[in-house]
C-alpha cells in the first residue's frame, strides 16, 4: 500500500506543479497581452500627437524611402499624406534638392549619430525654413533600420535674422562710411572698435587700434583731464556729462587737430559710442572771416572819416589856397627888409602846415597818397635825421638809445616821399612814448623776398620787398588793443599831450596806399616790432633837380579859363596867372563854363573837380568835348585824386594839382600842359 501510494503522491505533487506553472504562464500571458494592448494605445496616441502635431514630422528608412509623415509635413510640402507615405525622398522634391537632404540622413545611418540640420522648402509662396532633428531608430543588435525626423519651422526667425543682418551690414556702413572718425569706448578707455575714417586721422589702421589703443593716446595733454572727468562722470550721473565739446586731437604724427566730440553710452552698458568730427579748417575759416569782418568794420570806419575828411579838405582847403596864394603875392611885392615880409612869411608858413594836417586827414582815409615817384626808404630815414623834428626828439628822450641797421644795397620803392616821412617820424614817436623809463629804439631796413605768404598781423603775400622796422624795448601792445591800434581816434595816449591818437591810422592808410603791408609782433612788457612792406621797384631813382627859374614856366600870352565855384580861388588863379603874363578869364560853374566856350576859344582850361552845386569837373569836360573835342585842361581841387579825377584824364584832361599850391606849382603845371602835343 505503501509502495503504491509514493508514486501517487509524486505523480499528484508534479501535477500540482504544472498546474502553477501554467497558472503563472496564463497570467504572464495575460499581462504581455495587457503590456501590447497599452503599447499599442501609446502607439496610438503618440502617432496621432504625431500627425496632429505642427510641427512636420516624417520617418525614414536607410534607402530614403517615407514610412510614416504628419500632415504638417504633407502640408509643408504641399502634396497629400497618401501621396507620400511609401515614396522616396526624389519622389517628393527635384533630385537635386533630395540629394542634398540625403546626405545627412545617410550620415545618420551610418554613424547611429542623432544630426541637427537646417533646410529650405521651395514654396510658390515663399520659400520655408526648417531646423530638422534627425534620430535614429535601433534594434536589440543596435542597427539603425530607420530614422525618425521632426522638423521646426524658423522661417520668420530666419527672416528676422536676415533683417537683423541687413540693418547690422546697413549700420556697418554707416558706421564705416559716414565721413565721420566713430569709435566705441570700452570702460578703461580701450578703442574696441574703429572705423577706417578714424584710422585715417590718426595714422594707424584699424587692427592696430582695436583693443589696443586707448583714446586717451590721442587727446592732446591740455584736454586729457577734462576728457577723462567726463568719461567718469558720464558712468555714474549720465545726466550731468556733457556730450558735445571740443578738444585738440593728436595723431600718431603728433600733429594737432581741433576736433568737435559727440559721445554717448550705449544703452545698458557701460561703453561709450564716440564720433569725432575734425573742424580745424572750419575754425580757420571763422577765423579769417572774423579777421575780414573786422577789417571790413575798419574799412568802414575809414570810409566814413574819408567822408568827412573830403568835405573837410575841400572847403578847409580852398580857404587854405586862398591864404597861401595871397601870402606868395604879398612876397612878392614886398621887400625881404621890410618887416612885414617875415609876418607875411609865417602866414605863408602856417597855412602850408594847415595843409599838411588835412593831408594827413586826406591819408587817414587813403585818399591822398600818390605813389608814383620813385624813392628809396634809406634818403627818407636820412633825411628825416636832418630834421628839428627829428633833434626833438632825442632832446626830449636823452634816456633813449636809437641805432640805426640801414641795408647798403636797400631796393628803391614807388611812394610820396612825403607820406612816408609822415608815417616814419609816427612810428617813431610812438616808440619813445612807449619806453617812458628809456631804453632802446633800433630801425632796420632790408630787402626780402617771401616765397610763400606771411600770416600775421597782417597777410603779407609772396614778392620782393623793402622792409622797415622800427623796434622798441618799451612796454608792449596788450593783445585787447592791438586789433585796435590802427583804428582812427583809437589811442591810449592824452589827448593835448601826446598826440591825436590819428598816428598809426595815418600809417596804416599811407601803407595800404603803397601796396603795402604791414606787421606787428608785441608782448606786453617785451616791446614792439613795427615792420612795414613796401613792394620794391626796378627803377632807378631820379637825378636832383637845381630849382626851376621863372623863365621856364613863364606865359606866352596864351588863354586861360579857369573854372571855380569859389569867388576867391577864382581870383587867386586869375592874379597867378596874369602874373605870369597869361591872359585870364573865369567861369564860377560849369554850365557857365560850356556857355562861355560856345562863344569863346580858351588855349587851357584850369578846372576845379568839386563844384557845388551844378556840373563837377568830370561832366563839365564832357560837355566841353562835345564843343572842342582837343580841349587841353588841368583839373585842381582842395579834395584828392579819385576815380571822377581818373576818368577825366582818361578823356584827355593832363595833369591834377591838388589845392592849395603856390605859384611856381601852378605855373610849372600850366606850362607843361600848355607845352604837351595835343
Amino acid at each position: 500500500m505503501n509502495k503504491l501510494d509514493k508514486p501517487n503522491r509524486e505523480w499528484i505533487e508534479e501535477i500540482s506543479s504544472l498546474k502553477e506553472k501554467i497558472s503563472k504562464l496564463e497570467k504572464k500571458e495575460s499581462d504581455l497581452v495587457r503590456e501590447q494592448e497599452a503599447l499599442r494605445k501609446s502607439e496610438e496616441k503618440y502617432r496621432i500627437l504625431l500627425a496632429q502635431s505642427p510641427d512636420p514630422t516624417f520617418s525614414f528608412t536607410p534607402e530614403g524611402q517615407y514610412t510614416f509623415v504628419n500632415k504638417a509635413f504633407a502640408l509643408g510640402v504641399g502634396k497629400p499624406v497618401e501621396n507620400i507615405i511609401g515614396k522616396t525622398i526624389w519622389d517628393v522634391f527635384p533630385k537635386e534638392e533630395a540629394d542634398k537632404r540625403f546626405v545627412p540622413l545617410s550620415q545618420v545611418f551610418r554613424t547611429g549619430v542623432e544630426k541637427v540640420i537646417e533646410v529650405r522648402v521651395p514654396r510658390p509662396d515663399g520659400d520655408r525654413y526648417y531646423v530638422t532633428t534627425i534620430t535614429p531608430i535601433t534594434d536589440a543588435k543596435g542597427n539603425t533600420h530607420s530614422a525618425i525626423c521632426s522638423s521646426k519651422d524658423i522661417t520668420e526667425r530666419k527672416r528676422m535674422e536676415t533683417q537683423l543682418q541687413d540693418r547690422e551690414q546697413q549700420m556697418r556702413v554707416l558706421f564705416e562710411y559716414s565721413g565721420t572718425a566713430v569709435i566705441i569706448i570700452e570702460n578703461d578707455t580701450t578703442i574696441s572698435l574703429a572705423n577706417h575714417e578714424f584710422a585715417a586721422r590718426t595714422g594707424y589702421t584699424c587692427e592696430e587700434i582695436e583693443n589696443r589703443k586707448k583714446w586717451t593716446e590721442f587727446v592732446d595733454e591740455k584736454d586729457l583731464q577734462r576728457m577723462l572727468d567726463q568719461h567718469k562722470l558720464r558712468r555714474e550721473s549720465p545726466e550731468k556729462a556733457i556730450n558735445y565739446y571740443e578738444f585738440r586731437f593728436k595723431s600718431k604724427s603728433g600733429e594737432l587737430r581741433d576736433t568737435l566730440l559727440s559721445i554717448n553710452l550705449i544703452p545698458g552698458t557701460r561703453r561709450s559710442v564716440a564720433s569725432l568730427i575734425d573742424i580745424t579748417d572750419r575754425k580757420q575759416a571763422e577765423a579769417e572771416r572774423n579777421r575780414l569782418q573786422q577789417r571790413l568794420q575798419q574799412a568802414e570806419k575809414m570810409e566814413a572819416i574819408g567822408t568827412m575828411a573830403g568835405g573837410v579838405a575841400h572847403d578847409l582847403n580852398n580857404v587854405l589856397g586862398i591864404l597861401v596864394g595871397y601870402s606868395e603875392l604879398l612876397l612878392v611885392h614886398i621887400a625881404e627888409d621890410n618887416p612885414l615880409h617875415k609876418h607875411v612869411e609865417k602866414m605863408m608858413l602856417a597855412g602850408v602846415r594847415a595843409s599838411a594836417i588835412v593831408q594827413d586827414l586826406l591819408t587817414l582815409a587813403r585818399r591822398g597818397v600818390h605813389a608814383e615817384s620813385v624813392v628809396n626808404l634809406n634818403s627818407i630815414i636820412t633825411d628825416f635825421q636832418k630834421t628839428p623834428e627829428f633833434e626833438n626828439l632825442q632832446s626830449s628822450h636823452p634816456r633813449i638809445r636809437i641805432q640805426f641797421n640801414l641795408a647798403p644795397d636797400l631796393l628803391n620803392i614807388k611812394g610820396s616821399t612825403s607820406h612816408v616821412s609822415k608815417t616814419f617820424m609816427n612810428l617813431l614817436t610812438n616808440a619813445v612814448e612807449a619806453m617812458p623809463d628809456g631804453g632802446e629804439l633800433t630801425i632796420t631796413t632790408e630787402n626780402r623776398n617771401l616765397d610763400t605768404p606771411v600770416h600775421g598781423y597782417d597777410d603779407v603775400r609772396e614778392g620782393d620787398y623793402a622792409t622797415l622796422t622800427v623796434s622798441d624795448t618799451g612796454e608792449g601792445i596788450a593783445e585787447e588793443d592791438l586789433k585796435h591800434i590802427f583804428e582812427p581816434f583809437y589811442t591810449k595816449k592824452v589827448m593835448g599831450r601826446s598826440g591825436t591818437g590819428l598816428g598809426l591810422a595815418v600809417a596804416w592808410g599811407t601803407v595800404k596806399d603803397h601796396k603795402g603791408y604791414i606787421d606787428v609782433q608785441s608782448k606786453t612788457g617785451k616791446g614792439t616790432n613795427m615792420i612795414l612792406y613796401f613792394p620794391v621797384t626796378r627803377e632807378k631813382l631820379p637825378k636832383s633837380s637845381a630849382a626851376i627859374p621863372l623863365s621856364e614856366y613863364i606865359g606866352r600870352d596864351e588863354s586861360i579859363l579857369v573854372v571855380d565855384d569859389i569867388k576867391e580861388q577864382r581870383e587867386l588863379a586869375s592874379m597867378i596867372l596874369g602874373n605870369l603874363n597869361y591872359r585870364v578869364a573865369t567861369a564860377a560853374s560849369g554850365e557857365d563854363a560850356v556857355e562861355y566856350l560856345k562863344s569863346h576859344r580858351a588855349d587851357l582850361i584850369v578846372l576845379d573837380m568839386m563844384m557845388d552845386p551844378g556840373m563837377d569837373g568830370l561832366d563839365t569836360y564832357k560837355s566841353i568835348l562835345e564843343i572842342h573835342p582837343k580841349q587841353k585842361a588841368i583839373i585842381v581841387s582842395g579834395f584828392s585824386e579819385s576815380d571822377r579825377v581818373q576818368a577825366a584824364q582818361s578823356l584827355g584832361v593832363g595833369a591834377y594839382l591838388r589845392k592849395p599850391y603856390i605859384m611856381e606849382k601852378l605855373g610849372i603845371t600850366v606850362r607843361k600842359e600848355l607845352d604837351r602835343p595835343a
